[in-house]
């Protein structure tokens, strides 16, 4: 059994990101992320912070938007839409949840597909489902990163990927049948989920429940990647996955904390500096 570090894999694509925000400068292009953040939620405003330090690292400028949660749909749209005609911005993220009472599926549509770097409007949906270069969310991207780095064949394998959300599930069905993967997804309503899954080669978790993969559910030699960040009674980390068991029976796994998460950050790093450089072509 191999553990997959996402933490070492993800500094490396950070250094080799730095060196090329560094030659863009030359060129007189600076690389900056707009990110929106409405209300205070505690969650959002940790991950903000992991992304302005990432960016900072990175030489990426990054301007924050911190708005009230008294704000009115068109206000967020206006403001997503003067970001969008700004020329000094390359990437615009909308940092989820929202409140309520605003339409994020609205928000994430308004935002320029060029400049999408998250992967949420549908342009960039759509471009992924039928193999064309777009920007990929990014927790996916991250995904594919790491079985690309490890040499991890994806190609004729099942793949059986545990949650269908629009951020992680859905990009995911796409990325690994971009790779020739026979893919198969399971959720709430799947039948005889561990019957499914014990035919996995490569076996993606993201649903959001501490450890619920367990170790009769994963096949001998098979691949797992943990997507989960979940927080016990104790307060600590964990994945969706019952580390300490499945670890016996994987090939490789990814570890939580360490694993997909610091990619997640690495490859919104990675699709901004993808969009300076398409800026600079236009």
């Amino acid at each position: 059994m191999e553990i997959i570090n996402g933490k070492e894999l993800a500094k490396k694509i950070r250094e080799k990101l730095k060196e090329e925000v560094t030659e863009l400068k030359k060129e007189g292009i600076n690389p900056k992320l707009a990110v929106i953040m409405v209300g205070n939620d505690k969650a959002s405003a940790t991950y903000v912070r992991n992304k302005s330090r990432a960016c900072d690292e990175i030489g990426i400028e990054f301007e924050e938007f911190l708005l009230e949660d008294t704000i009115t749909q068109k206000e967020l749209i206006d403001l997503i839409k003067e970001l969008n005609n700004r020329k000094d911005i390359n990437g615009i993220l909308l940092q989820s949840p929202i409140p309520e009472n605003l339409d994020i599926r609205e928000a994430f549509n308004t935002i320029d597909s060029t400049k999408d770097v998250d992967g949420f409007n549908p342009i960039n949906v759509g471009k992924l489902s039928i193999g064309e270069d777009a920007f990929i969310s990014c927790t996916p991207l991250g995904v594919t990163k790491m079985l690309e780095a490890y040499n991890i064949p994806v190609e004729g394998k099942r793949a059986v990927i545990i949650g269908r959300s629009n951020i992680v599930g859905k990009p995911l069905i796409q990325c690994m049948l971009n790779k020739n993967a026979t893919v198969t997804v399971c959720h709430s309503r799947t039948k005889n989920l561990g019957e499914i899954t014990k035919q996995a080669d490569i076996l993606i978790a993201a649903l959001g429940k501490p450890k619920f993969v367990t170790e009769d559910m994963v096949k001998d030699g098979a691949v797992v990647i943990d997507v989960g960040i979940n927080r016990n009674e104790e307060g600590k980390l964990v994945g969706d996955v019952d580390f300490e068991n499945v670890s016996k029976k994987a090939s490789y796994i990814t570890p939580v904390p360490g694993g997909v998460g610091p990619m997640t950050v690495a490859m919104l790093m990675n699709n901004v500096v993808k969009a300076a450089k398409l800026g600079k072509n236009v």
